[in-house]
């Protein structure tokens, strides 16, 4: 073993005895290597640096270390690149999972079901056979009132009615209205 493996060995003893000093040591030496590696793996610096963060905490917590599988540099790499790969693969479970959730919110927040159009299709179809079935001049105003959003003092000024009979038409034709939904149905 090279001496600088030697040293990191022992530095990697001491962590394990919990010297704080031999793990910034160990940080600064090889932290930078392991970001690199990481980064390369992951396409998110935030992520790497989260994993650098849990290969340094999993060192801290006890190593699993093998010094007759090599140096410690080469350890720090391998822990590294395995924990890089588990995060790819949790974000990219994480993604697909929201995109699907943001995907069935979409759905839900654009467009109605197919049950619900075809009700909405059906009053749509029944309100426009109970609008026919009024008299002109109360659909007259119910139209420019409904689908146009005029109001009733517009409606007069429109049509050159006096207020009172636009209120009165539109009145009769909402009870007409209703009584033709119910007669439709």
């Amino acid at each position: 073993m090279s001496p600088a493996a030697l040293e990191d060995a022992a530095l990697l003893e001491r962590v394990g005895k919990g010297d704080e000093a031999a793990l910034e040591v160990l940080y600064q030496r090889y932290g930078g290597a392991c970001f690199s590696l990481a980064r390369r793996i992951i396409d998110d610096p935030q992520l790497a640096e989260d994993v650098v963060q849990q290969v340094f905490l999993a060192t801290w917590q006890g190593t699993g270390y093998d010094p007759s599988r090599g140096a410690v540099s080469t350890w720090l790499l391998s822990v590294t690149h395995h924990k890089a790969v588990d995060s790819v693969r949790r974000e990219g479970n994480r993604r697909k999972r929201l995109a699907s959730e943001q995907a069935l919110l979409e759905v839900a927040a654009t467009g109605l079901g197919p049950a619900d159009e075809t009700w909405q299709r059906l009053r749509a179809d029944r309100t426009r056979e109970a609008l026919r079935l009024l008299p002109a001049e109360q659909r007259e105003v119910l139209l420019l009132a409904y689908y146009g959003g005029y109001t009733q003092r517009e409606i007069a000024d429109m049509t050159g009615l006096p207020l009172g009979t636009v209120k009165s038409r539109t009145l009769a034709a909402m009870r007409r209205l209703r009584e033709n939904l119910g007669s439709i149905a």
